[in-house]
C-alpha cells in the first residue's frame, strides 16, 4: 500500500531523527472517505505555528494508487501507525476527521505506546444515520447548508481524485464500523470536536462519544458544520491546543 506523509516549514523531515518527543508530540492529521490532506490544510498551518505537524494521504484516496483489495478499519490503522514508525515519527496526537476518525482510533490501539492524545473531529456514523441514504442525505445537507464555496470544492475535487471504484469500496466498511464500541478501548484523554451546524456528527452522537473514552472531553466550535477546521481553523486549532496542553488525568 502506499500513502504520503505532508509537511510544512519548520516541520522536520521525517526520518531526520529531529522529529517529536515525549513532551512535544508532533500532529497528524487523518482525512475521512474520498478527500485528502487539502481540507486539513488550512488546520495544519494554524497548528504549526507552534508545533511539528504531518497530514496523511492514505491508500486509495488523492489520487494514490489503489489497494488490490477492500481495506478495513483496522488496515487503515494499522498503515498508519507503521507509516509513522518508518518515518521516526514515535510519539504523536492524532487527529481524525469524519472516517478519519475511525482510522485514529484503530491507529491508536494498534500502537497505543505512541499515542499522546486523541482528537475526532465530527465523528461518524451517527446512529441517526446508519443506512447510506441518511448519511448521504446528511452529508448533501452539510454541501448546501453548512459549507462554504471554497470547502466544497475541495472536497468535490478530491472526490474526483478518488473515483467512485474505491469511494463505493470504502463506504460500506465506514457504515459497519463500530466508532462506539471501539472507542472504550482507548486509555489517553480523548476529544470529540463538532461544528455546532454539523448535521452528520449530531450533538447527542458526540457528546456520547465522549462519555465513551475514559478520559473524554466534548468541545463544539460555533457556526460551522461537518468541515469546521476549513472554515473555522484557528478556533479549531485553540480547541485542540487547549486540549492537549492540560494535563492528563492521573491514572
Amino acid at each position: 500500500m502506499t500513502g504520503r506523509i505532508l509537511w510544512a516549514d519548520g516541520t522536520p523531515t521525517p526520518g531526520s531523527g529531529t522529529g517529536a518527543t515525549a513532551e512535544v508530540p508532533a500532529f497528524i492529521l487523518v482525512h475521512g472517505i474520498g478527500v485528502s490532506h487539502r481540507y486539513l490544510r488550512r488546520l495544519h498551518h494554524e497548528l504549526a505555528r507552534g508545533a511539528h505537524v504531518y497530514s496523511l494521504d492514505l491508500p486509495g484516496f488523492a489520487g494514490t494508487p489503489k489497494p488490490g483489495r477492500q481495506l478495513s478499519v483496522e488496515d487503515y490503522g494499522a498503515f498508519i501507525a507503521q507509516a509513522l514508525k518508518v518515518s521516526g515519527i514515535r510519539t504523536y496526537v492524532l487527529v481524525g476527521h469524519s472516517m478519519g476518525v475511525q482510522f485514529a482510533i484503530e491507529a491508536a490501539l494498534y500502537a497505543p505506546a505512541q499515542m499522546q492524545k486523541l482528537v475526532l473531529m465530527g465523528p461518524v456514523v451517527d446512529p441517526r444515520h446508519r443506512s447510506v441514504q441518511r448519511q448521504g442525505l446528511a452529508l448533501f445537507v452539510d454541501f448546501l447548508l453548512r459549507e462554504s464555496p471554497s470547502s466544497n470544492w475541495i472536497v468535490l475535487t478530491d472526490y474526483f481524485r478518488c473515483g467512485p471504484r474505491w469511494y463505493f469500496t470504502e463506504l460500506p466498511v465506514m457504515m459497519a464500523y463500530p466508532t462506539e464500541k471501539r472507542l472504550p478501548g482507548i486509555d489517553v484523554p480523548v476529544l470529540v470536536l463538532r461544528g455546532s451546524h454539523d448535521p452528520v456528527a449530531g450533538p447527542d452522537w458526540s457528546l456520547r462519544l465522549s462519555r465513551a473514552a475514559s478520559q473524554g472531553t466534548f468541545v463544539e466550535i460555533s457556526r460551522t458544520g461537518h468541515v469546521a477546521q476549513h472554515l473555522r481553523p484557528a478556533a479549531v486549532a485553540d480547541a485542540i491546543r487547549s486540549f492537549t496542553t492540560a494535563p492528563s488525568a492521573l491514572p
